[in-house]
C-alpha cells in the first residue's frame, strides 16, 4: 500500500479531529430540538386548557346572568315592554352585535332585542335546541347556525325561564361573535400559533389566523379525526392552510365546544437547520484553517527534512572521502607491512565504512542491533543458511554505539573466519541478545557462540583486535566484553548499556 504523504496525513489528522466535534455538536443541537418539541407539545396543551378555562368562565357568567333575567317580575308576568329595559341593560355588558330573544315551546318569538315588531318575525330555526331546553329545564349551548332575523352565523346560549316548576319560556342569547375572536386573540402567543374554537360539530366560530376565510368551516381532516377521541390530546395535524402543526385540543365540559391550539413545526425546525448550518459552517471553516496550518507545517517539515537529507548526504560524502584518504595514507604508510596486517587494517576500515553506511541509511538517528549484525556478517555469505542463527528483540542503538558494536562484531567475525566456526564448512554460529530485565539501568546482553569449528585454544598473546573489543565495550558501549575459549568453540559475552 502506498504511504500517504506528510501533508495528506496532517490534513487527515485535522479532519479526523474536527469532524467528530462537528458531529457531537450536531447531535447536541438535535437533542435540543427534540426537547424543544416536547416543550412545545406541553405549551400548546397548556394554551388550549387556558383558553378553555376562559371560555368556560365566560359561558358560566352568561348563563348566570340569563338565569337572573329569568327571575325578573316583568318576564314572569309577560310584561315584555318593561322587560326590554332589563334586556338592554344586560346587553350593555357586551360588545355591539349581541341579541336577546324569548320564545315559547313552539319556537314563536315573543320578544327580541333585534326587532320590536314581531308580527312578521319568523319562528326559531334551531328548534332542536329549543325542545331540549323545555325537556331538560337546563341551559343548552347551540352549534353554529344561521340566525333567522339577523341572517348571520351565530351561536346561542339557551336558558329556561321556570314559573311554578314549569318551563314557560326559552331565553336565548346570541353573544357577539367578535367576543370569541377577542378572547382567542388574547390567548395567542405569537404569529407562529394557530388557535381556534369549534362547536360540537367541529365547525370553526373563532380562529386565528385568517378568521374571515375559515369561520364557518369544519376543522381540517387531520384535526377533525382526532377531536372526538379524547377530551384532551396532543398530536400532529395539518392546518386548513396546509401548515404542519404540533396541536393540542381541550373540550369544554360546560358547553361541549372544543378549543384547539397549535404551533407551526417550522418554527422549531427552522432554528434547528439554522443552528446546524452555523455549526457545520464554523466547523468546516475551522477545519479548513487547521488544514491550511497543517499544510504549511508539512511544507516547513518537508523543507527541514530536505535540508537534513542534504546535510546527511554531505556528511556521508565527507566520511567516505575521509575513509578513502585514510585508506590511501595507510597503504603508503604500511607498504612494508605484511599482507595479513594490511588486510586486517582494511577489514577494520571496511567495518567502519559499513557501519557509517547503515547509519546513513537510517539518517543518523541510530540503527537496530539486528541490522548491525546483518551488515557485519554479510561479506561471509552465510546469512540465511543453517550455519547462522540470529535471535533477539528489536533494540535500537545510538549512532556511537552502533559504530562500536559494528567494530566489535567485525573483529569477532574476522577471528571466526580465520580460526573459528567460519574457517571450515561445518561450523555454526549462534548470536542471541536480550534486555536485562532486573537491572537498575537498562542493558543489552549479547552472546556469540561458535560450534563445529576447529578445536579452540586460548591465544598466547593479546593482539590489537582483542584490545579493541575489550576497550570498545568498556569505553564506548558502557559495558563489557569477555571471551571464553572452550574446546567446542569460542563464546563471547557482550554487555551494552542503553541510555
Amino acid at each position: 500500500m502506498r504511504k500517504l504523504s506528510l501533508p495528506v496525513r496532517l490534513a487527515l489528522l485535522v479532519a479526523g479531529s474536527t469532524l467528530p466535534l462537528i458531529i457531537f455538536v450536531s447531535v447536541v443541537i438535535y437533542r435540543g430540538y427534540e426537547k424543544d418539541r416536547e416543550d412545545a407539545a406541553t405549551r400548546v396543551l397548556e394554551t388550549a386548557r387556558s383558553l378553555r378555562i376562559v371560555l368556560d368562565a365566560e359561558m358560566r357568567r352568561i348563563t348566570g346572568s340569563l338565569s337572573v333575567l329569568s327571575l325578573t317580575n316583568s318576564l314572569r308576568s309577560g310584561d315584555f315592554e318593561r322587560f326590554r329595559r332589563v334586556a338592554d341593560g344586560f346587553l350593555e355588558q357586551y360588545p355591539p352585535g349581541g341579541a336577546l330573544l324569548i320564545a315559547d315551546r313552539d319556537g314563536k318569538q315573543l320578544f327580541s332585542t333585534a326587532m320590536k315588531d314581531l308580527s312578521q318575525a319568523p319562528p326559531r330555526n334551531n328548534m332542536d335546541v329549543v325542545r331540549k331546553v323545555f325537556e331538560t329545564g337546563k341551559p343548552v349551548f347551540s352549534n353554529l347556525f344561521l340566525g333567522s332575523v339577523i341572517n348571520k352565523q351565530i351561536l346561542t346560549v339557551e336558558v329556561p325561564a321556570i314559573v311554578d316548576g314549569q318551563v314557560v319560556y326559552n331565553i336565548s342569547f346570541a353573544p357577539p361573535m367578535a367576543m370569541f375572536q377577542t378572547m382567542l386573540e388574547k390567548q395567542r402567543p405569537n404569529d407562529d400559533w394557530t388557535i381556534a374554537i369549534f362547536d360540537a360539530d367541529g365547525i370553526n366560530f373563532a380562529r386565528a389566523p385568517n378568521p374571515e376565510e375559515t369561520i364557518g368551516k369544519r376543522a381540517s381532516p387531520t384535526l377533525f379525526a382526532q377531536m372526538s377521541k379524547a377530551s384532551e390530546a396532543n398530536f400532529e395535524t395539518i392546518s386548513l392552510e396546509g401548515v404542519p402543526l404540533i396541536t393540542a385540543v381541550a373540550r369544554s365540559s360546560t358547553s361541549g365546544w372544543m378549543v384547539a391550539s397549535g404551533i407551526a413545526t417550522s418554527s422549531l425546525i427552522s432554528p434547528l437547520w439554522r443552528n446546524l448550518a452555523i455549526t457545520i459552517s464554523v466547523g468546516i471553516l475551522l477545519m479548513l484553517v487547521g488544514v491550511a496550518f497543517a499544510l504549511r507545517m508539512a511544507n516547513a517539515i518537508a523543507r527541514g527534512e530536505t535540508l537534513q537529507a542534504l546535510l546527511v548526504e554531505e556528511l556521508n560524502h565527507r566520511v567516505k572521502n575521509t575513509l578513502a584518504v585514510l585508506q590511501a595514507i595507510a597503504s603508503q604508510t604500511f607498504r612494508s607491512a605484511t599482507k595479513s596486517e594490511r588486510e586486517a587494517f582494511d577489514g577494520r576500515l571496511g567495518a567502519l565504512s559499513r557501519a557509517h553506511d547503515l547509519l546513513s541509511h537510517e539518517k543518523w538517528v541510530g540503527a537496530g542491533v539486528h541490522d548491525v549484525v546483518n551488515r557485519v556478517l554479510e561479506p561471509y555469505s552465510v546469512l540465511g543458511t543453517s550455519r547462522i542463527s540470529i535471535n533477539g528483540p528489536k533494540v535500537p542503538l545510538s549512532p556511537p554505539r552502533a559504530v562500536m558494536m559494528s567494530m566489535i562484531l567485525h573483529e569477532i567475525a574476522t577471528n571466526a573466519a580465520k580460526y573459528g566456526a567460519l574457517s571450515n564448512d561445518t561450523g555454526r554460529i549462534s548470536i542471541d541478545w536480550h534486555l536485562q530485565p532486573d537491572a537498575a539501568e537498562q542493558k543489552l546482553q549479547m552472546s556469540w557462540v561458535e560450534s563445529g569449528g576447529p578445536r579452540v585454544s586460548a591465544p598466547t598473546r593479546r593482539g590489537f583486535g582483542s584490545k579493541l573489543i575489550e576497550r570498545g565495550a568498556r569505553d564506548q558501549l558502557g559495558g563489557s566484553a569477555t571471551a571464553d575459549f572452550l574446546p567446542t568453540g569460542v563464546v563471547y559475552s557482550i554487555e551494552c548499556s542503553l541510555p
